[in-house]
């Protein structure tokens, strides 16, 4: 995590920014408090209107792309005390502590291997896969914690789906070939006539020839 500054640059503020999803979680990224990051976030023109600011810029008022249990204030026990293994985690779901790792930045939100970090456009979502290193998902230190796209985690731990998964996305269906009806035109016919082609090309027969071909 960037170390906190009094004064922040344009720069500091858009890493902020494409790290994060929102103001405030912008200002964890920085460390430093939301007013402070505020402050500065107001100082510098958006890039999409030049009439606003980066600040109102990356507003996030409906809390896209962040599962509602990160706005559940209370309810979470602190992180550092999950990283450093002083709590049972067997009844946690790992993927809020995904989400709170990438929220409160302590793992980028991209593949540790390839860089993939694009969102879909529906709900703003990146496919990652939280995997532990050691196979130990009890131990949630941070250096055992990486984050991995589906086609890196398919490729270098195991397959990301099971066969019965994949037979239902895929849902094998057998594609009949549709006899092709051709029909000549009148005015082809007269065409043809007109070359004079030999009886046995009988202009009312051909339809039934081109259709058989």
């Amino acid at each position: 995590m960037p170390r906190a500054r009094k004064d922040f640059i344009r720069e500091d503020i858009e890493r902020a920014m494409r790290s994060t999803l929102s103001n405030r979680a912008a200002s964890r990224f920085l460390g430093c408090s939301y007013q402070h990051y505020k402050m500065w976030a107001k100082r510098y023109t958006s890039n999409k209107d030049e009439y606003e600011t980066l600040f109102h810029e990356h507003l996030n008022p409906y809390g896209k792309g962040i599962p509602k249990h990160l706005n559940v204030k209370g309810k979470e026990p602190p992180l550092i005390d999950i990283l450093e293994g002083k709590m049972n985690t067997a009844s946690f779901s790992p993927d809020k502590i995904k989400f709170r790792l990438i929220a409160e930045g302590l793992l980028d939100e991209e593949c540790t291997v390839c860089g993939f970090h694009e969102r879909r456009v529906t709900d703003y979502k990146i496919p990652l896969l939280l995997h532990f290193k050691d196979k130990n998902k009890m131990n949630y230190q941070i250096v055992n914690l990486q984050l991995l796209c589906y086609n890196c985690f398919f490729l270098h731990i195991a397959n990301v789906f099971t066969d019965d998964e994949i037979r239902g996305i895929e849902d094998y269906v057998t594609v009949k070939a549709k006899k092709v009806e051709w029909e000549l035109s009148e005015h082809d016919k007269k065409k043809i006539k007109e070359t004079k082609l030999p009886d046995v090309l009988n202009v009312d027969n051909l339809n039934d020839i081109i259709s058989k071909m």
